[in-house]
């Protein structure tokens, strides 16, 4: 999303009561970003060690809270960038709660776990809406992963 400072893009959202992010909280600009895990990197040296979180170890499918714009400038890997109109998102971040804060202490996505928030999020008036930005219940995520694969990728 275009942050608050001037050109620099961002992911994560957390200040919604910044005046910079009133425009983006009406109905037309929440989504609904479908996944079945997220990463936060843990500070260890001498490089960062990707931790992936999900709800079961089975993966099921559950939301994050997200905004989106239309955009118009140059995005893309250095190699292949693209210069016109554009449809960016953030992620809607919240307090780390007990599993993720050791790990990430910041911050974790808002996370919808059932069919009612993820129906709540786009359609309701914003202020019901963002009662949804709250950490999930320490008990309702687990670690599945922790490094990357042999290969150097993520796990």
């Amino acid at each position: 999303m275009p942050g608050p400072f001037g050109d620099q893009l961002v992911t994560n959202i957390r200040n919604l009561k910044s005046p910079h992010w009133r425009r983006w909280l009406g109905k037309g600009s929440r989504c609904i970003v479908p996944a079945t895990s997220f990463c936060e990197y843990a500070d260890t040296k001498p490089r960062k060690t990707p931790i992936w979180f999900v709800l079961a170890e089975d993966r099921p499918l559950f939301a994050f809270a997200g905004l989106w714009t239309p955009w118009r400038g140059t995005r893309g890997p250095k190699s292949a960038l693209v210069d016109g109109d554009h449809e960016l998102f953030g992620f809607l971040t919240t307090d780390a709660n007990a599993i993720v804060a050791p790990i990430y202490p910041k911050a974790m996505p808002v996370t919808l776990t059932t069919p009612e928030q993820v129906d709540l999020w786009p359609a309701a008036e914003p202020a019901e809406a963002l009662v949804l930005q709250r950490p999930l219940p320490a008990e309702a995520l687990r670690i599945v992963a922790k490094g990357e694969r042999a290969d150097g990728a993520p796990l």
